[in-house]
């Protein structure tokens, strides 16, 4: 599961690109009830998401030249230039090279084969994000590819990622761990073939998850404060209540009740 624990490989940043900054903070205020902290004059517009002084998420605006309102998913690790060089040598493309942020740590964006964009975090002065797995926290990051064996392969070959194929009433799909990590709770995510298929699927990408203490109600305050809804609130055997939703501009996101753990 997802922790502040940060090894190679575990997600330990994400971030919203918006076309209006103080819009997406107001939309997810209302659905999450984050508070915006700038980073500074010097950040471009760049701040955090924070819950109770913690952070849980960051937002700025949109930077790359033709980029949409998304969700990116950081990975962390210990060479960002390294991992960069793997990547290529693995099918992947750059879209930002390595750089450093001032002293908070170094950063690259990447496309991985099949089209979806994330980020790498080598940690500086900041290790990640500071609260994971509680309500309206990110909790679990899936990945939506057409060919989820080569995205494992590809993973895997960045950061040594394991991979699990679990059969599910919706499928096959692939929980995704930590080099080395074992155990019930070892997974921080999954990858799941593209929804729809063949000409009707949708874009390959990082969707991230969010933990809700009532799924439709949190539907509610989406559409309420906004945002659309991508897929309705379904009960997921063995897993919990789950929605896809959007915000105002477009950004995907899931949110899930899961179910009780077993005693």
């Amino acid at each position: 599961m997802l922790s502040t624990d940060f090894v190679t490989g575990s997600p330990n940043w994400l971030d919203l690109g918006s076309p209006d900054t103080a819009a997406s903070a107001e939309f997810y205020g209302a659905v999450f009830g984050w508070d915006l902290q700038s980073a500074g004059p010097d950040a471009g517009g760049y701040g955090f998401f924070q819950q109770d002084g913690k952070s849980v998420a960051a937002l700025g605006p949109l930077t790359e030249e033709g980029a949409s309102p998304a969700w990116t998913v950081y990975f962390q690790t210990p060479d960002a230039d390294a991992t960069v060089k793997a990547a290529e040598q693995a099918g992947g493309a750059v879209r930002v090279p390595p750089f450093d942020v001032m002293d908070a740590g170094r950063l690259a964006c990447l496309t991985d084969p099949g089209g979806a964009e994330f980020s790498l975090w080598q940690p500086g002065a900041v290790k990640g994000l500071e609260r994971f797995c509680e309500p309206d926290t990110l909790l679990w990051v899936e990945l939506h590819t057409a060919d989820p064996a080569a995205a494992g392969a590809f993973y895997r070959a960045l950061f040594g990622w394991g991979t699990e194929e679990k059969e599910f009433s919706v499928g096959t799909y692939t929980l995704i761990s930590t080099a080395g990590a074992s155990g019930d709770d070892a997974a921080f995510g999954g990858i799941a073939p593209t929804p729809g298929g063949g000409e009707e699927a949708g874009p390959s990408r990082w969707l991230p998850y969010f933990l809700v203490t009532d799924t439709d109600a949190t539907v509610t305050k989406v559409q309420e404060a906004g945002g659309s809804v991508v897929a309705p609130a379904a009960d997921v055997p063995d897993v919990g209540r789950i929605a896809w939703l959007a915000d105002q501009f477009g950004a995907a996101f899931g949110v899930l009740k899961p179910l009780p753990r077993a005693a």
